[in-house]
């Protein structure tokens, strides 16, 4: 069973669309595990307008936060295998489909996107070589390969992220450092789904950072700590 997970706010423009390349790919007994995060637009109208059993929606949570909203639809997640989604992306209709021939091997899996405008026009064509991503622990502390929409994992790495540290700069990034701290993680080289960059994107990677050094470090220190605190606690 799949668990597609996404957490949405105020995403009406581009829902639709997503969710119309998300279902097709998917089985009866597969989910979608939708946290809304008290949308003030027609988000979850709109969800609610495809009448589908597989969709899930958590409405009116008060997170203000999009790495809490995530760990929301996470903690509701019945699958073996967890796909990330953002609310305004596209799947190519192949995703599934490649991502199966690979989540068995690799605990948890990335794949290539291009990346596109508001209005659906590629403006990159590899997200892997505009953000120079690379498997390993180090590498990915030091600067961040793992973005969540093109992330699939399976229960295990699910299960030793969450609950997710009050203090995380971003769940994916954490996602990814806790699969490659107990797992084995692989790079796709299939551009698997068109990631959407506008103004209201709740996650800043591949872009110029806004934050100063001095957060940057901050931000580092507290995955490091967090990452051992896990180890620690472990069997």
């Amino acid at each position: 069973m799949l668990s597609v997970c996404m957490a949405t706010y105020n995403g009406e423009k581009y829902i639709g669309e997503q969710l119309d390349s998300i279902l097709i790919q998917l089985s009866k007994d597969d989910e979608v595990v939708i946290s809304d995060d008290s949308s003030t637009d027609r988000t979850t109208a709109i969800i609610k307008e495809f009448r589908d059993d597989r969709v899930v929606l958590f409405e009116k949570q008060k997170f203000g936060s999009p790495i809490f909203n995530f760990e929301n639809s996470l903690i509701y997640a019945k699958g073996d295998i967890i796909i990330l989604s953002d609310q305004d992306d596209i799947w190519k209709a192949d995703k599934v489909e490649v991502l199966m021939q690979y989540i068995n091997k690799y605990d948890l899996i990335l794949s290539d996107a291009d990346i596109i405008d508001i209005d659906g026009n590629i403006i990159e064509d590899s997200f892997y070589l505009k953000n120079g991503s690379k498997k390993g622990l180090i590498k990915n502390i030091i600067k961040n390969s793992f973005l969540g929409c093109t992330m699939a994992f399976n229960r295990n790495i699910l299960e030793k992220s969450l609950p997710f540290p009050r203090d995380l700069p971003m769940h994916d990034w954490w996602i990814g450092l806790v699969a490659e701290l107990y797992g084995e993680t692989y790079f796709i080289k299939n551009k698997l789904i068109s990631h959407r960059r506008h103004d209201n994107n709740a996650s800043t990677t591949s872009e110029k950072s806004e934050y100063s050094f001095t957060r940057k470090v901050l931000f580092r220190m507290s995955i490091i700590k967090n990452l051992i605190l896990i180890k620690l606690k472990s069997p």
